[in-house]
């Protein structure tokens, strides 16, 4: 399984190390990899997201996802974006941006192709920070039956029930962020405001369109989880059956969900690529091709061996990690965040959650094995 879900990303990043080599030597060949490894660093609480989402999707948008998906990824988030933005916000045309790219001048120089790009900077983090941060609102205030951090996270549930509350503290801290650290509020206002529209709508949509069918509205609900244990026992992982798989229009709105929260994930990635090299192209094969066909391959990994079914608070270390890059993006605005921060604090809440899942799963075995014993013990003693 590992080479059959792996094995076009290592592919691609040999081809992309090689083309590396070729086009700038060793010293290009090592930059693209690191920025490989910076993106799948920054990028493995986006798998985790992807994979939970992903479960929900038919085969065919999952396929989607991963053959049109890595396309926009690669080519549209880390090689057009950056040049759509720079051609905005310099009053460039598509040409001009590019050959200003392809001089690679250096960042911190003005005028050159990785200054204008930071100059951006607060517009984006501003849109990109309050797009995660409203994810990681809504998860947060929603009441679930397990809970990681129990002693905050069912305060936060309880207080969630006031409606539009992740609206409101989003409001809030993008207000604060606008006016204690943003040069020009009115702009930061604007970018964090049509990041809080866009993920309303593009959440909001795909709510509208996951409808059950009639015939699945009338199954019983016993039923249905009967079939996804048999479904999960013969293919040795659990998850959603083909019955919970959205199709059609819901399917189409979950895979621009994902495209849209992966391209607030690569935000920081991209920014944080030219503290390390000013050359697009070596960016778009270490960020692109190499970084982002990883995410991918971790995310279906996710999804075929049904790890967060088996580690149920990976999800929780997931979401706490895109709070903390949701609140350092939006910090970044003021403030230079080391990319090294961010990443270690994604790792961090990672693992935390997968060390407790582990301990979870261990304490309900040895109690299960416990309540088994005492089940038999008075069947074993003769009777009088």
């Amino acid at each position: 399984m590992f080479f059959r879900i792996f094995g076009w990303s290592l592919a691609v990043t040999l081809v992309s190390l090689v083309v590396a080599f070729f086009y700038g030597g060793w010293n290009a060949f090592v930059l693209c990899l690191i920025l490989g490894v910076l993106e799948v660093s920054l990028s493995f609480d986006n798998a985790v997201v992807n994979a939970k989402i992903l479960e929900r999707m038919s085969p065919f948008w999952q396929r989607i996802f991963l053959t049109v998906g890595i396309a926009i990824a690669v080519f549209g988030m880390r090689l057009v974006f950056p040049l759509l933005i720079v051609g905005i916000t310099a009053n460039l045309n598509p040409v001009e941006a590019i050959q200003l790219a392809m001089e690679k001048g250096d960042p911190h120089e003005p005028g050159t192709y990785g200054y204008l790009l930071n100059e951006a900077h607060p517009q984006i983090a501003a849109f990109g920070g309050m797009f995660l941060l409203m994810l990681f609102l809504d998860f947060i205030f929603e009441d679930r039956e397990i809970t990681w951090l129990s002693w905050l996270e069912k305060p936060l549930a309880t207080i969630g029930k006031l409606d539009q509350l992740s609206v409101v503290v989003g409001g809030i801290a993008l207000v604060l962020a606008a006016e204690l650290l943003a040069e020009d509020p009115a702009i930061v206002m604007v970018s964090g405001v049509l990041g809080m529209i866009t993920y309303i709508a593009v959440n909001g949509l795909g709510s509208l369109f996951n409808v059950p069918d009639a015939a699945d509205d009338e199954a019983p609900a016993e039923a249905e989880a009967v079939a996804d244990r048999a479904v999960a026992e013969k293919s040795g992982r659990s998850g959603p059956t083909e019955l919970a798989k959205a199709t059609g229009k819901a399917g189409f709105f979950l895979f621009l969900y994902l495209e849209v929260l992966d391209a607030s994930f690569s935000f920081d990635g991209v920014i944080g690529a030219f503290a390390i090299t000013p050359d697009p192209i070596i960016i778009a094969l270490g960020l692109g091709f190499i970084g982002a066909m990883f995410v991918r391959s971790i995310t279906v990994f996710l999804v075929r061996k049904g790890t967060l079914s088996e580690y149920v608070y990976l999800e929780h270390g997931a979401h706490w990690a895109i709070g903390a890059l949701a609140a350092i993006l939006l910090v970044s605005i003021g403030f230079h965040v080391d990319e090294i921060i961010t990443g270690l604090v994604g790792v961090a809440f990672i693992g935390a959650a997968f060390v407790n899942s582990v301990v979870r799963n261990r304490r309900e075995r040895a109690a299960s094995g416990d309540s088994t014993e005492d089940e038999r013990e008075p069947q074993l003693t003769p009777a009088p």
